[in-house]
């Protein structure tokens, strides 16, 4: 047994996966086999999320199906509707709502009681969850601003639906297109910390829900979800300051601040899904007649790039994106989980098919002779 220790298990091999695979030197990320450019130029997110539950691309009955089962599912129990009320009344931050949102659904669900592995229960589950989280996301920021939740309507597709309880109207064909491929680029992404978090969870036989609460928990720390919120919150400072980007992020650099959005653990060039939603965040500035908060990000990429060695990730043009939209700031890593649910799910149900308990160890350091001292001489 190897006595080389690996902080934070970079580099280490734990498990094998047929979900996704990513090349982190040529800029390369797959679903089951397809290029995520493919995917994200003509899958809906219902139908990423097919391929990635059942292995290979649905056919046109089959998609219609799955979308029906999905939007129906979309609709809150009312103590899950009015907890999340509770949490958005109290300022609750959401991140922290949409751990308890996750954990709080299985109350509710016809198959609570399945065995932990049965794999017809935990696509039944996984289908509630994956379902129910834009509600709960969105009924939280709408009573957060002081408005009533709106209810889901199951003739709308599931990113439209979303955006439609979110801002209480139907998007524009655009937008909702726009949303849709933001999700099918989040969905899946190797063994990244809450994913890994979740296959952990469910290693020790835990029921779904036990395992993506889990993995929201972990994607609330600053160092994985957030990073596309701490972009556009740059990108306004920077427009605050009316200075000139590349000026500004010199500045900040020379005082010791991180520029958001750039480097990866896997990554050693462009994030192949920037490419993807630079393009898209183009476009939405083109339609709105307001290019700055593109060109800003352009400006500021090719400097990094230049000057530090450094290319973005894809939380660095998702920030625009979403902005563009009107979607606030701080539902933008809540929009992660509810993308990457699907993918979650997707893993605890691989981790079931072959199960083992992760248990890594850890080198021990510490004394190891230590003498008792009784408690009347310390």
């Amino acid at each position: 047994m190897s006595d080389e220790l690996k902080r934070g298990l970079e580099g280490v091999l734990v498990a094998e996966s047929d979900l996704s695979f990513i090349d982190g030197d040529e800029g390369k990320l797959v679903y089951r086999g397809y290029a995520i450019e493919d995917l994200a130029e003509h899958a809906s997110y219902e139908e990423t999320v097919y391929l990635l539950w059942n292995g290979e691309l649905p056919t046109e009955s089959e998609l219609s199906t799955f979308a029906d089962a999905m939007s129906a599912e979309r609709a809150l129990d009312d103590d899950t509707l009015e907890t999340v009320t509770r949490l958005a009344e109290a300022d609750e931050e959401p991140m922290a709502a949409m751990r308890t949102a996750a954990s709080m659904l299985s109350a509710a669900d016809p198959d609570t009681d399945a065995d932990p592995t049965d794999p017809e229960a935990n696509v039944r589950k996984a289908r509630r969850i994956t379902a129910k989280l834009p509600t709960a996301l969105a009924a939280f920021a709408r009573v957060r601003d002081g408005d009533e939740p709106v209810e889901p309507r199951e003739d709308l597709g599931h990113a439209e639906n979303f955006l439609y309880m979110l801002n209480g109207e139907v998007p524009d064909e655009v937008t909702a297109d726009v949303f849709d491929q933001a999700l099918v680029l989040h969905a899946d992404h190797g063994l990244n910390a809450s994913t890994f978090s979740a296959t952990v969870t469910a290693s020790t036989l835990a029921d779904m829900h036990s395992a993506i609460t889990s993995a929201v928990g972990t994607l609330s720390g600053s160092l994985h979800g957030g990073a596309n919120a701490n972009v556009m919150r740059m990108l306004q400072e920077v427009d605050e300051a009316d200075e000139d980007p590349v000026e500004w992020v010199k500045r900040a650099l020379d005082e010791g601040r991180r520029v958001a959005g750039f480097g990866h653990r896997v990554y050693n060039v462009k994030d192949p899904r920037a490419k993807i939603l630079g393009d898209r965040s183009e476009e939405l500035g083109e339609a709105s007649g307001d290019r700055k908060w593109y060109e800003m990000s352009v400006a500021i990429e090719e400097y990094m790039a230049e000057e530090k060695g450094l290319a973005p990730n894809v939380d660095f043009y998702s920030a625009t994106t979403y902005y563009q939209m009107g979607i606030p700031i701080d539902i933008y890593t809540p929009i992660f989980a509810v993308s990457r649910a699907g993918g979650w799910a997707a893993h605890v149900m691989e981790q079931f098919e072959d199960n083992r308990l992760i248990r890594p160890r850890a080198r021990y350091v510490g004394e190891k002779d230590a003498k008792w001292v009784p408690i009347d001489e310390r």
